[in-house]
């Protein structure tokens, strides 16, 4: 069986405010769970004038009051910002609070501009080749198994709750696959982000990965974009706002919240923006309910994996609904 998840970004329509654009991820969740989605996270972007997810911490406080079983997680923590001591009393709070519903997803990207991460660092320069020390930190501190051997030895991260979140190392390159292999956590592969080579970084994590003593057995999700709607042309149209995105994106332009499908028609593209827009479409599963889950089952067996985690990106919230919902039928009605 095929578990399906969902990724949210907390992407500001244009035409909306900060706080609908949060809103609307708290009825993505509520929507995601009644339809029977396995986890629901939220992403962590800084200085964007396009995105409201900042502090994925805090809003999965609010989603977990807000919903009442189905998983929580950051996709994910840029914890190379952080201590990974406060990391964990963040997430050990969560647990406390939502106990078995957490998962701790890190990853090592920035998340912002150059001079946010200056910011977030408080103007001290911290290396990712720290990344790797951080992870076992992390770990320890979550569970309770910090060696003695370590600078601070005895220290123990509140609240002392009996479980643990589930550690997630998220990656769109070979880098984080070897760090998740070597340290036995369970790994997210981000598809979306880079749709090549993949599915071999995924077999690396398969053939590499060592049991520890918190993860006894590899664990794998891909997350990739999906934009399903009642007929191929529909979906087609809805996507045009996200490759309107990554178009700007490419080019280090900002838009002015995430535009609607009548924006993204009408923006005056270059010959070169024009050219970029199939490449960006490709990375997106886009199409009718049976066209989508026909593609799902195929990634599925190109990376070898028994969880997917969806991302739609499109600019209006009844239209991501009924994506999800379409989704979901399509997935209920068939063997899979």
């Amino acid at each position: 069986m095929l578990t399906l998840s969902v990724l949210d970004q907390t992407l500001i329509p244009e035409g909306k405010s900060p706080t609908e654009a949060l809103r609307d991820t708290v009825r993505l969740a509520k929507h995601a769970e009644a339809l029977g989605y396995y986890r629901f996270w939220v992403s962590e972007h800084h200085a964007s004038s396009g995105i409201a997810g900042t502090s994925p911490e805090v809003l999965l406080s609010h989603l977990g009051a807000k919903t009442s079983h189905i998983r929580l997680g950051s996709g994910g923590v840029m914890l190379p910002h952080y201590s990974a001591y406060k990391v964990a009393e963040n997430f050990k709070v969560l647990e406390a609070l939502y106990p078995g519903r957490i998962d701790v997803g890190v990853g090592r990207a920035p998340g912002g501009t150059p001079l946010a991460s200056r910011a977030l660092q408080d103007d001290i320069p911290r290396s990712v080749d720290r990344f790797p020390e951080q992870i076992r930190d992390l770990t320890a501190y979550l569970h309770d198994s910090l060696p003695q051997s370590h600078r601070f030895a005895g220290l123990r991260a509140a609240p002392y709750v009996e479980t643990a979140p589930t550690l997630w190392m998220l990656g769109s390159s070979g880098d984080s696959a070897i760090v998740a292999a070597e340290q036995g956590a369970a790994y997210a592969y981000a598809h979306f982000i880079n749709p090549h080579g993949g599915a071999d970084t995924m077999r690396y994590y398969r053939q590499h990965f060592k049991p520890s003593s918190y993860q006894k057995e590899l664990t794998t999700l891909l997350t990739i974009s999906v934009i399903c709607a009642d007929t191929q042309e529909e979906a087609e149209l809805l996507a045009r706002s996200m490759q309107l995105t990554f178009v700007l994106l490419e080019q280090g332009k900002q838009t002015n919240g995430f535009p609607s499908v009548e924006t993204a028609i009408d923006y005056p593209y270059t010959a070169y923006e024009r050219m970029r827009l199939q490449d960006i479409r490709n990375r997106v599963i886009v199409g009718s309910p049976e066209q989508v889950k026909q593609q799902l089952l195929d990634i599925r067996e190109l990376y070898q994996t028994d969880e997917i985690m969806i991302v739609t990106m499109v600019h209006d919230i009844e239209a991501k609904l009924k994506s999800y919902q379409l989704i979901a039928d399509v997935f209920r009605e068939q063997p899979q």
